[in-house]
């Protein structure tokens, strides 16, 4: 058993990287947009100055990725002096240029300023940390580590790797620090020169270079292959390609290659054929039981050990069509769509099924019918010109429940399976409803504001937004979002059934859940856990956020309210899966997201150009 004693991660001792250079200088934004105290070394005052200066400027570029962003970024303290800036340091990362003399006289300064704890690891892309810091005793030999970055924020990936001595308990603890600092640690089982992606990247170019050298392409013409196969949405990355084809056929069509070139097929051929093809571990196409290159139920491991699910739930996305995919601005009324989409790691984008809405807001699946319903707002919000729908669930078979002009602007929506009805709320049109599946039926719940009185008509405190149903108590909860980002949204509830001799203007046992709140938008309630959810997008650090309650049989549980995440872009959507403790939120910045319940613990599932409202999910 180790004796090595391992630092533990601290927000007060100091990470310091050795370097303010381009590369430097964002290693250092890392950290700092965590909460992390930074120290930045470099012998040049000027460089120093612009680290400085681009981390102040940029940090709210690393903040977007942080799962849990700290309430400020960490301090940054900049030194030209490497044993002042080391003197307490838990971590040391050098970002000096590539030039193994210079590096292997800056560690060994490293190991005799810094305590005898601090972790000491090398940014470099070509030279092993064992050839960096060989020369240092075992005592800080155990505590020597590649850490590389690519280059942050836009390229998040960090490559760890042991000099061949390195502790093991040191890289699992350094993953969760990347991890809360936003970027993508992975880690190399053993020594490689070129780590994991560069040793991908040396053999593309080099069969692309002999491609060009025997004259069988142009450039031209192999980066449009690229882009064809590799760069487009619906493009399956390696591993998962090779489990599509199928281990068996990649085997023989490797083989070919080792004949004609007179290659060694033992590390190749011959080890796909022994450890999988040979017990029928062949990917897609394979047995049940039995997968690939990945599992076969699709489960594996992130760098930091956790489970992860690759192919549940299968997702129901609203992009309301307002987002920079939308090139035609004055198209933007009828440019929404319904989108179909597995998270995880199948990386397969979502496949768009229903197009030409008109800006969609709510959406919900009934499991019994297996159908999709859905809101539209209307051409614009002003406009009374809202509508609800349905479709299967690929797509065909599109109804209307509503015509357009029926409701004003129809927001979240939720159904019922029970009694095959549709609930929604109307924002502008300040109110509750319910229809049949049919479309017949239709209701108003709940009325908060006449629409022939302008001054309620203005009056954003009355307008309906989101919605969900306690089944169980019989009960429909509603969220009146208040000004945008004004404070002054409200959660209510009522019966699912207007009182006898009452109306939906004037209802006596409509109760508030709670108020105050800086503008809740959907809802979403979990009947087994008495747990209302909702997405708040207003203002920092309380809005953009998604929440929690508990609610008991009369109250909320005031004391039990909790934000369970946030820093969100302006999230709307929002759906509880039960089965894998996860919830899925949907933001207007075009990401889908997949927050723990558990933890808090935000990842993006997917992210591009969209402009995203509503999300459903099927259950199993």
């Amino acid at each position: 058993m180790s004796t090595t004693t391992i630092p533990h991660p601290s927000k007060t001792r100091p990470i310091v990287v050795i370097g303010a250079g381009i590369l430097g200088r964002r290693i250092a934004a890392v950290f700092s947009s965590a909460g992390y105290t930074v120290h930045i070394s470099d012998p040049s005052s000027s460089a120093l100055d612009s680290a400085r200066t681009y981390v102040s400027t940029h940090i709210h570029e690393f903040t977007t990725h942080t799962p849990h962003p700290s309430s400020s970024p960490g301090q940054i303290s900049t030194f030209t002096s490497i044993p002042e800036a080391v003197a307490t340091a838990w971590l040391v990362i050098e970002a000096v240029p590539e030039i193994l003399p210079l590096k292997k006289t800056l560690f060994a300064d490293l190991h005799a300023h810094s305590p005898a704890d601090c972790i000491l690891a090398s940014n470099s892309s070509s030279y092993k940390s064992r050839l960096i810091g060989g020369h240092l005793p075992l005592s800080r030999r155990v505590l020597l580590l590649n850490m590389h970055f690519t280059m942050p924020p836009s390229i998040r990936t960090v490559e760890l790797m042991t000099c061949g001595e390195t502790d093991e308990r040191v890289f699992p603890m350094l993953s969760e620090v990347l991890d809360e600092c936003g970027v993508i640690p992975v880690t190399a089982r053993k020594e490689s020169t070129g780590f994991i992606f560069n040793r991908l990247w040396a053999a593309i170019k080099r069969e692309i270079l002999l491609i060009l050298a025997e004259g069988v392409s142009e450039p031209k013409e192999i980066d449009l292959l690229w882009e064809e196969m590799f760069g487009r949405k619906e493009s399956l990355p390696p591993c998962r390609l090779m489990d599509a084809v199928g281990l068996d056929t990649v085997a023989d069509i490797e083989e070919n290659y080792v004949r004609e070139r007179g290659l060694d097929g033992r590390w190749t051929v011959d080890w796909v054929r022994e450890k999988f093809v040979s017990v029928g571990r062949v990917g897609k196409k394979a047995a049940e039981g039995l997968g690939g290159l990945y599992p076969p139920d699709d489960l594996t491991e992130d760098v930091n050990g956790k489970k992860v699910v690759g192919e549940a739930p299968l997702l129901y996305l609203l992009d309301v069509g307002l987002g920079a995919n939308t090139s035609d601005i004055e198209k933007v009324s009828t440019a929404g769509r319904i989108l179909k989409f597995q998270p995880g790691t199948t990386g397969m984008p979502p496949v768009t099924i229903i197009s030409g809405q008109s800006l969609p807001d709510g959406i919900d699946v009934s499991q019994t019918t297996g159908r999709i319903f859905w809101t539209n707002m209307g051409q614009s919000t002003s406009t009374h010109d809202g509508s609800v729908h349905s479709a299967t669930l690929d797509g065909q078979d599109i109804c209307t429940l509503l015509p357009a002009g029926a409701v004003h602007t129809p927001k979240q929506l939720v159904v019922d399976d029970t009694t095959q009805h549709v609930y929604f709320c109307d924002r502008e049109g300040m109110s509750v409803h319910r229809v049949r599946f049919d479309g017949a039926g239709h209701e108003v719940l709940v009325r908060t504001g006449a629409l022939d009185d302008a001054t309620h008509r203005g009056d954003m405190t009355r307008w309906c937004v989101g919605i969900a149903l306690d089944r169980k108590n019989r009960h429909v909860y509603w969220t009146q979002k208040g000004p945008s980002k004004g404070g002054k949204g409200r959660i209510f509830r009522a019966g699912l059934e207007v009182p006898a001799g009452q109306t939906a203007d004037g209802r006596e046992d409509v109760e508030m859940v709670l108020e105050g709140l800086p503008e809740p938008i959907d809802l979403e309630f979990d009947e087994e856990e008495g747990m209302l959810y909702w997405t708040d997008r207003g203002e920092h650090p309380w809005g953009c956020s998604m929440n929690r309650v508990k609610v008991g049989g009369e109250v909320a549980v005031q004391e039990s309210r909790e934000v369970l995440a946030r820093h969100f872009n302006e999230p709307i959507g929002l759906k509880v899966n039960r089965k894998d403790k996860k919830v899925y939120v949907a933001d207007l910045g075009g990401s889908m997201y997949c927050v723990d319940l558990e933890d808090g613990e935000k990842k993006v599932v997917w992210r591009d150009e969209g402009c995203y409202t509503g999300v459903a999910l099927v259950s199993e």
